[in-house]
């Protein structure tokens, strides 16, 4: 294999950052919630095609898929487009769908959490049909839906469905600069009490269901402190996220209280585990709780519905994967540095490609996590250059520390 040009790439994604800026903002300017993506993934397709993709497919989910080379090795990259709402708009110092741009950033809702990702991604594609990579790989540019509402089953799908597994998948949701290789797992748990009701004027008569609840929650606040730590994705950890009632009026005792819970997992930690934690709890078996899982079953904007549990497995890829190491080799050969290798604080659609298939997943993404679900949120230009770069460059290493080894 020849080797690379980096000083080429390099130029290259410079000189496509117009463009870059240029599709982002339109991207941004589509809001593009969870189950509401078809008019920004039509846009994408727009720019796949016009930038000279091999061939762009959309399939029945709804995801994007652009595919340039016909080499034998499969290399995924993966931005999701949905994003979230915007919350309060008085939050807001510019209107978050016009955005804004200065010789610096560019602002508005899903710049960094992730269109920013999808525009290094086509513009990386741009480069490699340029400079003709693409000999010894087929690279597969990903754009996927209802990550924020239910993060990897796109990916679920994807992989079963439509049977794709490429050797490994780049996540190019931000990362503040570094190269990441794992990340907590996550799980939505509901808990359930049930009381009797009685008129509020003599609740000895009745069974008052928030009590009941009240001592659970005091003995989740304490069940926190002790869940499992992790040297590399740090400590597992929960909140009661949402509370519910319900009760004949205000005035009478409440016959119904419900909980639900953001379990976030560690290394060792999984569902059975985090469900057993609560329901064992004194003052869950003292009121017969009962603890479940969430499931998601919402249509997708196609009206393809793909139930799944609302269970995110945490996953690690080794340092020393060749995916990895190539990812930190192109970093150095294209800025004259050394990366740094870490971890996502949130989760990504990792929790399906490595957490339940066993793909390896590696993240480099513009932006940063601070910035994801946020008011006022917005990217970097340079951050979208050096991630082009790095996309373009990434399949070619990989190729060769494979052909290496």
């Amino acid at each position: 294999m020849p080797k690379l040009d980096t000083d080429k790439i390099n130029e290259l994604a410079q000189a496509y950052l117009p463009n870059m800026t240029e599709f982002l903002r339109d991207m941004v300017a589509i809001p593009s919630e969870s189950c509401d993506e078809k008019k920004v993934i039509l846009r994408i397709k727009e720019e796949m095609e016009k930038v000279g993709f091999d061939r762009v497919e959309i399939d029945p989910m709804g995801n994007i898929l652009g595919y340039i080379g016909t080499g034998p090795r499969l290399i995924a990259f993966d931005a999701h487009i949905d994003t979230v709402g915007i919350g309060a708009a008085g939050n807001w110092n510019f209107d978050p769908y016009e955005g804004f741009e200065d010789d610096e950033c560019i602002g508005g809702r899903g710049t960094s959490d992730q269109e920013g990702g999808m525009a290094s991604m086509v513009y990386a594609g741009k480069i490699i049909k340029e400079l003709d990579l693409a000999d010894e790989y087929t690279v597969v540019m990903v754009g996927t839906v209802q990550e924020e509402d239910c993060d990897g089953l796109c990916w679920q799908y994807i992989i079963k469905e439509l049977g794709l597994k490429p050797e490994f998948v780049v996540s190019t949701e931000p990362t503040d600069g570094g190269i990441y290789r794992g990340q907590r797992g996550r799980m939505e748990i509901k808990v359930e009490v049930a009381g009797i009701s009685s008129h509020g004027s003599a609740p000895e008569r009745g069974d008052n269901a928030i009590f009941k609840m009240g001592k659970i929650l005091g003995e989740l606040e304490e069940l926190h402190t002790r869940l499992k730590d992790d040297a590399f994705l740090g400590k597992g950890s929960l909140t009661v996220s949402q509370i519910f009632y319900t009760s004949p009026s205000r005035c009478a005792v409440a016959d119904g209280c419900t909980i639900s819970i953001d379990r976030r997992l560690t290394a060792g930690e999984d569902a059975e585990l985090a469900i057993s934690q609560i329901a064992e709890l004194p003052a869950a078996k003292a009121a017969d709780a009962r603890v479940s899982m969430y499931t998601y079953e919402v249509p997708s904007y196609t009206g393809l519905v793909y139930p799944t549990d609302c269970y995110f497995p945490s996953w690690v890829v080794d340092e020393k994967h060749p995916a990895v190491q190539a990812a930190a080799k192109a970093y150095t050969a294209l800025f004259s540095s050394e990366p740094r290798i870490d971890k996502w604080t949130f989760s990504t659609n990792g929790v399906a490609i490595t957490g339940m298939h066993d793909i390896p997943t590696i993240g480099f993404g513009p932006g940063k996590e601070a910035q994801a679900h946020a008011p006022n949120e917005k990217t970097w230009k340079a951050d979208l250059v050096r991630c082009a770069a790095l996309y373009a460059a990434l399949p070619s290493m990989y190729t060769q520390t494979k052909q290496d080894a």
